[in-house]
């Protein structure tokens, strides 16, 4: 159990210090605009998968390709930031949760304006939007 503490502590580390660094030092456009949503360190912590999301899927493979050529940049600045004896090598893992909230948030806003549009036919007083039934 102690060394899931240990990892579950580095990824957090290392995903803070990624957010950080792509922000602040990463100049590479095809990184602007991506969540680092966790980071998963193995338990011999040689590999940290690093989960991440777009609002684009399409961007999909030209920010892996630019993570993975930004990777050994990533890896020299978290070594010093995080003075760790090794660096955990970091590979790329889309996350499509943020993509598919977008899209589920879309078909519930359509399904509400479809029985708005359905109640003003048939006579009803439409619901108020933004409140939710029990």
């Amino acid at each position: 159990m102690m060394g899931t503490r240990r990892t579950q502590r580095l990824g957090n580390l290392i995903q803070a210090e990624l957010g950080d660094l792509l922000l602040k030092r990463v100049k590479d456009p095809r990184l602007a605009l991506i969540t680092i949503t966790g980071v998963d360190v193995s338990p011999d912590l040689g590999q940290a998968k690093v989960f991440y999301s777009l609002l684009e899927a399409a961007r999909r493979p030209e920010v892996e390709t630019a993570f993975k050529s930004a990777s050994p940049f990533l890896r020299r600045e978290l070594a010093s930031r995080l003075q760790i004896k090794v660096t955990p090598k970091l590979v790329p893992v889309y996350d499509p949760s943020l993509a598919e909230g977008v899209r589920l948030d879309g078909l519930i806003r359509q399904a509400r304006q479809q029985d708005q549009a359905l109640a003003l036919a048939r006579g009803d007083q439409p619901e108020p939007e933004g409140e939710d039934q029990p």
